[in-house]
């Protein structure tokens, strides 16, 4: 994207009046999307995004300055404002070298997403469409979007750190309305990977509007939830969500220096069940949040944040660990070239356990077994959570039964870390967005089956 020359170039004009770091992050974002809406193609576009962003810190000040202009002067502007930003004084001229890092991949890309026709990513949204509506007469409106991006990235620091990554990633999402005697039901189902149009060889786009359509079709047999406080077993990557948001969040160290984590201060400290083990791990293959760097150039691996129970880290990025005299843990994300770094979770999962998942629920007399979770609001200062479920049975004498709908979790991060009584052997994750002071990154969460022995259900039953 820039020569190296430039690039160097670039960081000495940033530190030339006296930056304690500088940085030049650039971007080639390509996209493609496909909606269908009743039958009809309602959008399919493509987009490119292309800039670079120069950061320069100075003690406790961080310049930052964004262009779309990768000409030698475009970036040179970039870099007097950033220098500017930080309030930079003084001068002298700061030779950089920079070392080339070599990083692997955590996985390869069979079939780019850009070699393949619009017509055939078109295709997809028919079949799926189709599908769903074959589940029942009782489907009466289906959306289905098709995702796909291509991310190349381009890090040099004045620590010497040149760093490059290609990123693809591709996702099928399917929305499904039934209708019914207790109205209109809805059911979703969105699988992504950061893996190419290959993806659909794994997960046919049938099987997506499949599993959305009888999600939708099951709540209207549901019946009101129950309320007050149950054992409650989550599904394999159903509860990926809930600990990504009531727990992981916590663990990230910007929100832990401002006091805004439950967790401050309790590294070395019991905070778990001990059958817990999380993980937040960047190079996990083709899950949503793998990259072979993150967005400073620090290759992404796996860290353990909570080991058998006791907390042992938190997630970092690169400023905040060099002020903690430490490594980057590889956590440093950004949306775009137009946003600053921050720490944030990448691939965040609960280890598997050894129990027999069909085994833990026959050891549930009577519960609530959820298959997915929806929305939800977390006050990481507290760890106080409320999550929508938009699939739950109940479980009765050991067995599951009935759907239920309009059912709620609301409970505390660390408590309910703390009353996992069994966890097993199965895996699986989910996929999305995580939002944060305004920016988005593509995450993944997981966890195998697991029994929290007692949380709040909010439900509706009289």
């Amino acid at each position: 994207m820039i020569d190296e020359a430039l690039v160097q170039q670039t960081l000495h004009r940033a530190l030339a009046h006296g930056g304690d770091f500088a940085e030049v992050f650039a971007e080639d974002r390509r996209s493609t999307t496909a909606t269908l809406d009743e039958g009809r193609v309602e959008e399919l576009g493509s987009g490119r995004l292309v800039g670079a962003g120069v950061r320069v810190v100075r003690g406790e000040t961080t310049g930052y300055a964004h262009t779309a202009d990768l000409s030698p002067t475009g970036l040179a502007e970039a870099a007097d404002a950033a220098a500017a930003a930080a309030r930079a004084d003084g001068g002298g001229v700061t030779i950089v070298p920079l070392t080339r890092r070599s990083v692997d991949p955590p996985h390869g890309v069979r079939v780019l997403p850009e070699t393949v026709a619009k017509a055939r990513k078109v295709e997809l949204l028919a079949r799926a469409d189709e599908a769903a509506r074959s589940e029942s007469g009782a489907i009466r409106q289906v959306t289905v979007s098709y995702a796909d991006a291509r991310r190349r990235i381009l890090v040099a620091s004045s620590d010497g750190v040149l760093a490059e990554d290609d990123q693809v990633r591709t996702r099928f999402f399917v929305n499904a309305v039934a209708a019914g005697d207790t109205g209109l039901q809805t059911g979703t189902e969105a699988p992504g990977r950061t893996v190419g149009f290959e993806l659909f060889d794994e997960i046919p786009p049938e099987a997506v509007a499949q599993t959305a359509a009888r999600r939708a079709l099951s709540k209207l047999s549901a019946r009101p939830a129950p309320s007050g406080k149950f054992p409650v077993v989550l599904e394999r990557g159903a509860g990926g969500v809930l600990f990504h948001e009531a727990c992981g969040h916590g663990l990230e160290s910007d929100l832990v220096g401002r006091d805004a984590s439950v967790f401050r201060g309790r590294i070395g400290a019991r905070v778990a069940s001990p059958l817990v083990t999380l993980v937040d791990d960047g190079a996990l293959a083709r899950d949503w949040g793998a990259a072979a760097i993150d967005d400073e150039g620090t290759p992404t691996g796996r860290n353990v944040l909570i080991e058998d129970g006791v907390l042992t880290d938190y997630m970092w990025d690169l400023l905040r660990a060099r002020k903690g005299g430490r490594a980057s843990s590889g956590n440093g994300r950004r949306e775009t070239y137009q946003h600053l770094p921050m720490v944030r979770m990448t691939n965040t999962y609960l280890l598997p356990g050894p129990e027999d998942p069909s085994e833990l629920i026959r050891q549930t007399h009577n519960g609530l077994y959820c298959v997915a979770l929806g929305g939800g609001q977390v006050n990481t200062a507290t760890g106080d959570f409320v999550f929508g479920i938009t699939e739950a049975y109940m479980i009765e004498s050991g067995e599951i039964t009935e759907p239920v709908r309009g059912a709620q979790l609301i409970g505390n991060g660390p408590e309910a870390l703390r009353a996992i009584d069994a966890v097993g052997s199965d895996f699986d994750t989910w996929a999305g967005t995580c939002g944060k002071d305004g920016q988005g990154v593509p995450v993944s969460a997981g966890q195998p089956t697991l029994r929290v022995a007692e949380l709040t259900v909010g439900g509706t039953a009289a």
